[in-house]
């Protein structure tokens, strides 16, 4: 019982301490944390009026800053309308001195008009007195005077106009003569002996001057075989070693060459002999036409041609114009005429195909009658070619008008291919020919003192007579000489025509 008692009091007493002792550790605790807040708190409230100060003065910064700013806007905007009312006012003072002068040269002007309306007063007054004094020695009146003055002048103006008839009847005259000259010439183009001689002649060398017996052989016979079988007319003459094949038809002509040279390596030459060797050749001849017609078509990207045309276009090998070889004539001008279509935006092909075929009546044209530009579109549109690429064939040398850009573009590509240095060339003869006509054309003007064409035949230079052509004369001169030149000769580029006109004094000192 005790036991329990004392257990029971101690008990009490060790819950009463505890209680106390958990009682001042709370109350205790309580307090440090209340003070530890408290000296938060007053961190806080420290540092918040440390940054507010800072927040002052950093405003106060800025607020100087942006009235310094404002306050240097502002004077330069002063200085800036300032220096505008300084120019004002400068041009305000040159347009009061403008205005100034400009009153004083009216008044000048306006003494000078009065001036001026008082001299022509005295002039008419003058005029007048003198056409009274006039009228007065002469014995007419001014309507009598201008009544035969208008009849002198009418009777010149008849003998003027008649002179001009005249003239123009004889212009009329002189250019259907030129036509009618052109028209035969162009005829007499083929069978001229000065102009054909380079282009329808082989030469062809023997082993010895034996082989010409054995060519001509007995009574002729060989010969007479040859010529018969190929078309081809045999010159032997006293040239040594050496015979000419004479014949307006280039093919023919070339199978004739190549026949006769294998006839010649292979030494028997009898009729028989004659006849199958010129087939044989003929033959050999005609697929070298296709090979060639297709090497062509190849060259200039022109696909698709039917064979008849290829044939012709081979045959333009054998074909020569001015020296200049027609086949690759036409391929050069098949390959500037693409290039001047892709240039300006024209259609590459037609130009291309046109100006390869451009050429093509050449072929044919000993056989057919007519231009070849003409014979040429006709056997184009004969093999079905668009109508494009036969106006470009039939328009190339204004037989036909041109229908297209690539018309033009194919006339271009081919007087380019034509005219450039060193494609062409001609005779001698032909030559000085030419020569002589320009300078008989530049003659034949009034005023002309001489003439001299140079840079073979490229410029004509021409010496007038200073006192009957004068500055403008000259210009006008070189356009007539000019133009002469143009209607009256056929020539391949351009002739530069040049006028001069000096005037010399010469003194001697004695």
């Amino acid at each position: 019982m005790e036991t329990a008692l004392i257990t029971l009091v101690i008990a009490l007493v060790t819950g009463g301490l505890g209680a106390a002792a958990g009682y001042w550790y709370r109350s205790y605790r309580d307090k440090r944390e209340i003070g530890s807040a408290r000296v938060r708190a007053e961190s806080i409230v420290t540092q918040a009026e440390a940054e507010s100060k800072e927040l002052v003065l950093s405003a106060k910064d800025e607020a100087l800053t942006i009235r310094d700013k404002a306050e240097a806007e502002a004077n330069r905007r002063r200085q800036k309308l300032q220096n505008q009312e300084e120019r004002l006012v400068t041009r305000r003072e040159k347009l009061d001195r403008r205005y100034d002068h400009l009153e004083g040269r009216a008044r000048n002007l306006d003494k000078r008009e009065k001036k001026l309306e008082r001299e022509e007063q005295a002039v008419e007054e003058m005029h007048q007195r003198r056409m009274s004094e006039l009228e007065r020695i002469a014995g007419l009146s001014r309507e009598e005077a201008h009544e035969e003055l208008l009849a002198r002048i009418e009777e010149e103006a008849r003998a003027d106009a008649a002179r001009v008839i005249r003239e123009v009847e004889m212009q009329t005259r002189d250019e259907a003569e030129r036509r009618a000259r052109e028209i035969i010439v162009a005829a007499m183009q083929r069978c001229a002996t000065d102009y054909v001689a380079d282009n329808v002649v082989s030469t062809l060398s023997l082993p010895n001057d034996d082989m010409k017996g054995r060519i001509i052989g007995r009574q002729g016979r060989n010969i007479r075989a040859f010529e018969h079988a190929t078309g081809v007319d045999v010159i032997v003459d006293d040239t040594p070693e050496t015979v000419l094949l004479s014949c307006f038809d280039p093919v023919r002509r070339e199978i004739g060459r190549q026949a006769l040279q294998k006839l010649v390596n292979d030494g028997r030459i009898h009729p028989a002999r004659i006849e199958s060797t010129v087939e044989k050749t003929k033959g050999e001849v005609d697929a070298i036409i296709r090979e060639e017609g297709e090497k062509a078509a190849y060259k200039a990207k022109v696909p698709g041609l039917p064979s008849e045309l290829l044939k012709l276009l081979g045959r333009l090998k054998f074909r020569t114009s001015y020296g200049q070889n027609v086949l690759q004539h036409s391929i050069e001008t098949a390959h500037l005429a693409a290039m001047l279509a892709a240039e300006i935006g024209a259609d590459g092909d037609i130009a291309r195909a046109g100006a390869l075929l451009h050429d093509i009546g050449k072929a044919v044209s000993h056989e057919v009658e007519g231009p070849h530009a003409l014979i040429g579109a006709d056997i184009a549109k004969r093999h079905g070619m668009g109508s494009k690429i036969v106006n470009a064939i039939g328009a190339h040398h204004h037989e036909d008008e041109p229908q297209c850009v690539e018309t033009i573009i194919v006339e271009a590509a081919d007087a380019i291919s034509g005219a450039r240095p060193g494609a062409r060339r001609e005779t001698l003869e032909m030559y000085v020919k030419r020569i002589k006509a320009l300078e008989n054309i530049a003659r034949e003007f009034d005023g002309v003192d001489e003439s001299y064409a140079i840079q073979a035949g490229r410029e004509l230079r021409i010496i007038v007579k200073p006192d009957a052509v004068d500055d403008l004369a000259a210009i006008q001169l070189s356009r007539d000489i000019a133009k002469k030149v143009e209607e009256s000769l056929e020539y391949p580029g351009q002739v530069k025509v040049a006028v001069i006109r000096e005037t010399r004094a010469i003194e001697y000192a004695k």
